[in-house]
């Protein structure tokens, strides 16, 4: 089993001096992946379940500081943010956006249902029904693609 996964982290060039992820949390992500019991991948590492749990929380963990930085540099870079306050209605979202990106000549390639479920999907419980209940701010790059972030 741990040769199987070894080899595929080797096959997508998995490189743990470039990785957020340790090799053994790679190695414990992927064996999860592949719907193996956390019991199963202990056996297989010679280690407890209660440490491969622990390996697999810290791994994921890792993954959303990851995904996190990645969603924060780009908006750092993007040359559209619409700040949408608490109280907006969900459906005035996308004109707010549609007119912010005309400002910057940024082509957005979303419906503006697609926009409000991005907005939806994104700012998970700053969403209430159509009403906005915390304050977000909505990126959007050169290239098109659409951030949501909620301010600290």
């Amino acid at each position: 089993m741990i040769d199987e996964v070894d080899a595929l982290l080797e096959e997508i060039g998995f490189d743990p001096d470039e990785s957020v992820l340790t090799r053994r949390q790679a190695q414990v992500l992927a064996l999860r992946e592949r719907d193996r019991s956390q019991a199963a991948i202990a056996d297989a590492l010679g280690t407890s379940r209660a440490n491969v749990s622990s390996i697999e929380g810290s791994a994921r963990d890792n993954v959303a500081k990851a995904r996190e930085t990645v969603a924060f540099a780009e908006a750092l870079r993007a040359p559209v943010r619409v700040h949408v306050p608490a109280g907006t209605d969900l459906y005035d979202v996308p004109q707010q956006v549609y007119d912010a990106c005309d400002a910057e000549d940024v082509k957005v390639d979303h419906t503006a249902p697609d926009l409000m479920k991005i907005v939806t999907d994104a700012a998970g419980d700053a969403v209430s029904g159509r009403r906005i209940s915390e304050p977000l701010v909505v990126g959007v790059t050169a290239e098109g693609s659409v951030r949501v972030r909620r301010p600290e």
